[in-house]
């Protein structure tokens, strides 16, 4: 039987429950989103004009350095990024998943960035470029920047297209092809091509080496295979003038020495002579030059040796004199180990062999380090606090550090370091290259290790009262009558006796088991990420039968890893289910690309179904077109044919082909878009009949066009002594203001997860944003009747925890990025809610 949000559990008889709700009922009808933002553009109605981000350069004698930008290092779910740096431009290269995050971290200014440079066009590579577009677009009256990429570049635009402003990518170019109409023609382009020059000023001049793959391996090449090799060099430094030298030579005039040094030749004024700038000028200093190289496969490597335009940069080449050769300084290889480690790939790195190597592709020497420390640190006071919802994580945990041998390296980084001057890339390592005598890595920004007992130490310092919180929080779980079993663990080893007391808690949660369900809150923070929330995303962890993503903002695989693990996330990808997404809003949706390609590659070879992925129409619109890039491996289902009519519909058409059913159900699903193809509905359907649920109902709320909430509701399930009992209901609000949808949704639900971007004093820009304040979403859950109410998506205004005022908050928490809930320690939840705010004391004062 289909559940159906019109026939929920019973209504409360209480008037004041009934009058509360048809009072917000009513004030739904007042409620409007802000059109203007929606559209992108202006108050006035007109375009949003965007200002080019650039600066004028005047002398280029400039501080000058690379920079690892170590996004990825930890999680492997991106290439990290590469920061060439300026005093008076920047220029970035790769803007994977997670780059806003941690610029946020190190406190690296993106508006300050001119230029950003694609080594290839994927999930991979150019993950985190929506969302840092629309940061840039919300700073001051919105800021672009210049785009440089590979042919395939404008298949991602065009994606982009569809939920971000033209402005932002109007500067977008494209690399060596105008036209990219075809894969066969992204592909044809010979590796003899001359080098695309990007950029030419005072300061670099950055040239552009299209790599493609083997033409051997031709059948099934496709556009985001295509990639880059950048070519950084700076100026070179006229020498110093030589006063001493010009007297010699008869030299008086003192306008003449600044022709001398513009490399002009003046005439002695005491000798009958020539003066040439050589005669008294030192010689000049060359300008260091950097290759940043991504060669993501065998067939590339192959392909790496034939490029002729890098013959000029080869000490030994034949041809090239010691003066024409042009010498490189430092390569930084964004190229995965097992290609680095083939024949081709160790064959090109031998014609540089006293270049500094800098090893930035994926390497496990560095995966026990947070690039995070921000959010790390506070994840380990959470720990201490209530280890039960708050897990150590997975990844990039302090208490990793002290397993890893901090010098350790792999046995290929030993190979290659036996090939030429080489060393594993090191989170914000710097190789500087101006000023000249101090050319060469530079490892003090490098962030050194921090103890668990540091952390723990600091925090016991600060606040010596959570040492008993600590304690008073663990004794929930040891309280007679609520839990036998205390241990919280990832297995699935179940005690056979029920874990929780049927006397104390709420039917549908009689006879639970832990590994019925879990919901892991792995962003839960709004617009953009911040060094202690990513964006949304919701895990829904079914166990042994699957599991859900509901939202999928930038950084959910990241974040996913720093959960469960390298091994558990690629299994949780591997395991999804369905995704689920509420809105067109890129904090809702930018890690959908990454994951789905993550599931294409672990299932590859394997017999499996598309995954579906189930979005407002926008989104649809948005995967189609970047799936001409890369195939995602997925089919798409709009929201609303998953809304309570068209599931009504699919139900009278299996139960009866009767004229009577079917005039019954015709009515209802004028309310609805038509199912146009219903197999894709019935697909969903048993899919979630295999998770063990029983429905997935989408319904609209009050937030943009095409915003959507969802209900899911669990298979009803048979107690020891036969007796039938309801499942869960899990509801999720995504971006809403407060509505009679959300409260119908939820009446009676398990645990309903609502957002509560603003605090209270704050409900005119709740209002203005289509967004609700903590008191509101309170209101709504004690509205519906719901069991547990969860608030996340806070504004990035409040960094640690949200403003709290004095309201009731019974059966309400406050979540966390990785906060971990299991279904079987729902009674715990809104108990630790006063120790969250001792712990945080300091935050909430300020």
């Amino acid at each position: 039987m289909i559940f159906s949000i019109n026939n929920p559990l019973p209504r409360s008889k209480n008037s004041r429950t009934e009058s509360k709700i048809l009072s917000m009922v009513e004030e739904t009808k007042t409620y409007r989103y802000n059109e203007s933002r929606a559209k992108g553009v202006d108050k006035k109605g007109h375009p949003q004009k965007f200002q080019l981000s650039g600066r004028t350069v005047h002398n280029p004698n400039t501080t000058a350095y690379v920079q690892v930008l170590g996004t990825g290092m930890d999680t492997h779910d991106t290439l990290p990024s590469i920061l060439l740096f300026f005093d008076k431009q920047r220029f970035i290269f790769n803007a994977g998943e997670g780059l806003q995050r941690f610029c946020a971290e190190h406190k690296i200014k993106l508006s300050k960035i001119d230029h950003i440079c694609l080594s290839r066009v994927c999930s991979e590579t150019a993950g985190g470029l929506p969302g840092l577009l629309l940061t840039l677009a919300g700073m001051g009256n919105g800021l672009s920047v210049n785009i440089w990429g590979p042919p395939s570049l404008e298949l991602l635009i065009n994606a982009m297209k569809s939920f971000i402003p033209h402005g932002s990518v109007v500067n977008a170019k494209e690399i060596g092809l105008t036209t990219c109409s075809s894969s066969a023609a992204l592909l044809d382009t010979s590796n003899s091509a001359e080098p695309f020059v990007v950029v030419e000023n005072e300061l670099v001049k950055i040239s552009a080496i299209l790599l493609l793959p083997s033409s051997l391996e031709g059948a099934g090449k496709k556009p985001s295979d295509i990639s880059v090799i950048y070519v950084c060099e700076l100026h070179e430094i006229l020498g110093k003038f030589d006063k001493e030298k010009a007297d010699a030579l008869g030299l008086k005039e003192r306008k003449k020495y600044g022709l001398l040094q513009k490399g002009e030749c003046v005439k002695s004024d005491c000798l009958d002579i020539m003066v040439h700038p050589s005669d008294v000028m030192d010689p000049p200093i060359p300008g260091p030059v950097v290759f940043i190289v991504d060669c993501p496969t065998n067939s590339h490597a192959k392909e790496l040796l034939s490029i002729q335009t890098l013959n000029g940069y080869y000490p030994d080449f034949v041809g090239n004199s010691p003066k024409s050769s042009k010498a490189v300084n430092c390569i930084i290889h964004l190229t995965p180990p097992p290609v680095i480690n083939s024949p081709n790939y160790e064959k090109w790195m031998k014609k540089f062999p006293t270049v500094q190597h800098i090893m930035a592709g994926h390497s496990m020497k560095h995966v026990e380090i947070p690039i995070l420390k921000s959010s790390t640190r506070m994840a380990a006071r959470l720990n201490y606090l209530c280890p039960q919802f708050f897990p150590v994580p997975a990844v990039g945990s302090f208490q990793q550090h002290n397993d890893a041998a901090q010098g350790s390296i792999t046995s290929s980084e030993v190979l290659i370091s036996q090939l030429c001057e080489s060393t594993s890339a090191e989170n914000l390592m710097k190789f500087t290259l101006r000023p000249h005598n101090h050319l060469g890595l530079d490892k003090s920004n490098v962030p050194s290790l921090m103890a668990p007992s540091e952390v723990i130490d600091e925090l016991l310092s600060e606040n010596p009262e959570i040492v008993d919180a600590a304690q008073l929080v663990s004794q929930f779980w040891s309280e007679p009558g609520e839990m036998e079993d205390t241990s919280i663990t990832d297995d699935t080893t179940i005690s056979e006796k029920p874990l929780l007391d049927g006397n104390t808690v709420p039917s549908f949660l009689q006879n639970i088991r832990r590994d019925d369900l879990e919901i892991v809150l792995l962003g839960t923070g709004s617009s953009q990420p911040s060094k202690y929330r990513n964006v949304s995303s919701i895990y829904i962890n079914l166990f042994s039968k699957g599991s859900l993503l509901l939202d999928c903002g930038e950084g959910t695989l990241a974040q996913l890893k720093r959960r469960y693990g390298m091994e558990g996330a690629e299994n949780a990808v591997r395991n999804l289910r369905c995704i689920w997404i509420s809105h067109i809003h890129a904090d809702h949706h930018a890690g959908i690309a990454r994951i789905l390609a993550l599931r294409r590659d672990l299932l590859k070879g394997v017999p499996h179904e598309r995954l579906l992925v189930i979005g407002p129409m926008q989104l649809e619109l948005f995967l189609d077109a970047y799936q001409r890039l890369e195939d995602l491996d997925m089919q798409f289902l709009d929201c609303r044919s998953t809304m309570d009519t068209s599931w009504n519909a699919l139900e009278c058409d299996a139960e009866s082909k009767s004229e009577s059913c079917l005039q019954g159900c015709s009515k209802r699903m004028k309310l609805s878009m038509p199912v146009e193809n219903d197999s894709l509905l019935r697909s969903l359907r048993n899919v979630l009949w295999g998770a063990g649920l029983e429905g997935l109902i989408s319904f609209p709320v009050v937030h943009c066009p095409e915003a959507f909430g969802v209900v899911l509701k669990a298979a009803e399930r048979t107690n020891a002594v036969g007796e039938i009992i309801q499942g869960w209901k899990i509801v999720y609000s995504g971006d809403t203001r407060p509505c009679s949808e959300v409260i119908e949704a939820s009446h009676g639900a398990t645990v309903l997860i609502h957002e509560a971007t603003f605090e209270d004093c704050m409900v005119d820009e709740a209002v203005e944003k289509n967004h609700s304040t903590t008191k509101e979403a309170i209101e709504v859950g004690d509205s519906a009747g719901a069991y547990r109410v969860i608030l996340t998506h806070f504004s990035q205004r409040y960094p640690k925890i949200p403003a709290l005022d004095e309201i009731s908050m019974k059966k309400t928490c406050i979540a966390f990025d990785l906060m971990s809930v299991n279904i079987a320690d729902l009674p715990m939840l809104p108990k630790i809610l006063p120790y969250l705010k001792l712990l945080f004391r300091t935050d909430i004062a300020s």
